[in-house]
């Protein structure tokens, strides 16, 4: 399928037409017993354009275009939607299984069931929607073992990453809610970044010592994570109609690819949209295939050093940091797909977890009511 292209990177943050800004938060692993608060952002991970490594990338990866991104066996991630001010249907692919219904893949958006978030209503998602009022966290792990989401849903691990599809409101729609949001104070719309305080906006690759607590910034902004011991410290335009994608033997070799399995429990809602179907638009307003990398892969194509590993989460609770719970008493949650709440978690294909677990403290836990870059390359996918 070709792609309708506009979608661009403005620093760490994906911009898709529309509005829809994506960026994939770096955060502590959760245990896979229990249910718990929503763990802390510990800064963004770098993104690159694929079109960018035509002699290193994997021809596979070029063919799809699209980005990527360095991810740890077993890190954890979740996405954060701050500053999408327009009203948009976004589509989470992993391995090209929705994480909101469970169901294959589509270019069309369904009710029945859902298969998108609404946002701006949706500030976030960390997994997949797979209990009641709970997610299971997004987790990294190798294609191969069965233990992704998509191994387990479809019997096969042939994509990995993620893919998102965004989707606006028709013309008509639009035109509405532009005069009713003009004609009334805007709403409150997630930041997009860290609001300006005393703690510096994070990167993955600085942050503050986690032996030193910062102020508590609101859950969509970000902690960063501290350096592990030893570390270091745009778009393409899309393929033009009927190109052929890279000849066999361009780019590097086979890469090792990753896609993403389900970790820990967390209490978050996925809000049912309370839109009709008939306000979105048919055709998607911009796409793009989100590739994840080893970090000896990432150092292999970009000749970049990846982020340094994550914090350690015993480290990051004993030091008395805080944990979030976020509710919205406005939203209806949506009902889990009995096909995600199968999914096991990857612990039962690597083995049990053995980093040290403290909970947070109650007190720990916090209660929380056209842009820069040249274009991202779509392909076939």
């Amino acid at each position: 399928m070709g792609g309708t292209g506009g979608v661009r990177i403005d620093g760490d943050c994906l911009l898709l037409p529309g509005g829809v800004r994506v960026r994939f938060v770096r955060t502590l692993r959760l245990p896979e017993t229990g249910t718990h608060p929503l763990p802390p952002g510990l800064g963004s991970f770098p993104l690159r354009r694929v079109q960018d490594f035509p002699d290193t990338a994997p021809a596979e990866w070029l063919a799809r275009g699209g980005v990527m991104l360095p991810v740890y066996l077993r890190e954890a991630m979740w996405l954060h939607f701050g500053g999408t001010a327009r009203p948009a249907a976004l589509q989470v692919g992993v391995g090209k299984v929705c994480a909101v219904s469970g169901e294959p893949w589509s270019g069309r958006l369904s009710s029945g069931p859902q298969n998108y978030l609404p946002l701006p209503d949706q500030p976030w998602l960390d997994g997949i929607n797979s209990g009641r009022g709970t997610v299971r966290q997004f987790v990294a792990v190798p294609l191969g073992l069965g233990a992704t989401v998509e191994g387990q849903v479809t019997g096969e691990e042939t994509w990995g990453g993620i893919q998102l599809q965004a989707f606006g409101l028709t013309e008509r729609k639009l035109a509405e809610w532009t005069a009713r949001r003009a004609a009334a104070p805007a709403p409150p719309v997630w930041p997009a970044t860290p609001p300006p305080g005393p703690v510096p906006p994070p990167t993955a690759y600085s942050g503050t010592p986690v032996s030193m607590p910062p102020p508590m910034p609101p859950y969509g902004a970000d902690f960063a994570a501290p350096p592990a011991p030893g570390a270091a410290a745009g778009a393409v335009p899309p393929p033009a109609p009927g190109a052929a994608p890279p000849a066999p033997g361009s780019g590097a070799p086979r890469a090792a690819a990753m896609g993403l399995g389900a970790g820990g429990s967390m209490r978050q809602q996925v809000h049912r949209d309370t839109r009709p179907l008939s306000d979105w638009s048919t055709e998607p307003s911009g796409r793009v295939f989100v590739h994840l990398v080893t970090p000896p892969e990432w150092r292999r194509i970009t000749g970049e050093a990846p982020p340094p590993s994550p914090v350690d989460r015993d480290a990051y609770t004993r030091a008395g940091l805080p944990w979030f719970e976020h509710y919205d008493e406005q939203a209806a949650d949506l009902d889990p797909s009995g096909t995600l709440a199968g999914v096991k978690p990857v612990g039962d294909w690597l083995g049990g977890d053995h980093t040290p677990w403290s909970p947070p403290a109650p007190h720990q836990v916090v209660q929380l009511g056209d842009a820069p870059g040249r274009p991202v390359a779509d392909g076939d996918w």
